[in-house]
């Protein structure tokens, strides 16, 4: 019983790190993106999003709980997970050994972001504006600390995607399974570069 229960937690661990918070990690970096286009098409952007009916109940059943039982589980996983990078070293294990390492990073990450933006908004000292992201991305540490953080959680989410579409049965011959590597190498390079254009127009305004 405990076995079948694991496998259904991890299971749906899985499922949540793509649906909906892989998902949700694109749709915040796109809408960052419309930084690029200067500070007026990032606020009319967040204003579009801040006016979605429903927001709260959307942002916690969608976002903070999925986020928060992932995270837990993640780390549990973290601490059991038998790491043969020494023995063995294919490609494989070390994207299996990088995938625990930037899911802590990514945590650490989103407990900061989140306490500089949401924590600091809904106790009324910022409002959640171009302003909010270019004064913390005015300093180089936390700029760096943010290029990091974004790195992580794009990789972390596209190698859960690779993660995902085997243990699912979506691809499971060695072809589909080597065309679904180059497919998430896609999808973390371009992500990560919307990511990393966005905090360098907040950072730069370029």
């Amino acid at each position: 019983m405990a076995e079948h229960r694991e496998y259904f937690y991890r299971r749906l661990h899985s499922l949540l790190g793509v649906v909906p918070i892989g998902l949700f990690l694109i749709l915040h970096l796109v809408v960052n993106h419309f930084a690029v286009y200067g500070e007026e098409s990032f606020n009319q952007a967040i204003d579009f999003m801040e006016s979605l009916p429903f927001l709260l109940l959307l942002e916690i059943f969608v976002i903070y709980l999925p986020i928060l039982f992932h995270a837990i589980l993640g780390v549990y996983i973290v601490f059991i997970a038998k790491n043969n990078v020494r023995r063995f070293g294919f490609f494989r294990n070390w994207m299996f050994y990088l995938q625990r390492i930037t899911g802590i990073i990514t945590l650490v990450f989103l407990a900061w972001h989140v306490f500089e933006t949401r924590v600091q908004i809904a106790l009324g000292n910022v409002d959640l504006n171009y302003s909010l992201m270019q004064g913390i991305l005015d300093n180089p540490a936390m700029f760096w600390f943010y290029v990091i953080g974004v790195v992580s959680a794009v990789f972390h989410f596209s190698n859960g995607l690779w993660g995902f579409l085997v243990s699912w049965g979506i691809a499971q011959s060695p072809r589909s399974q080597k065309i679904v590597t180059y497919f998430t190498l896609i999808v973390f390079l371009l992500v990560s570069y919307i990511g990393i254009r966005s905090l360098i127009a907040f950072a730069y305004g370029v």
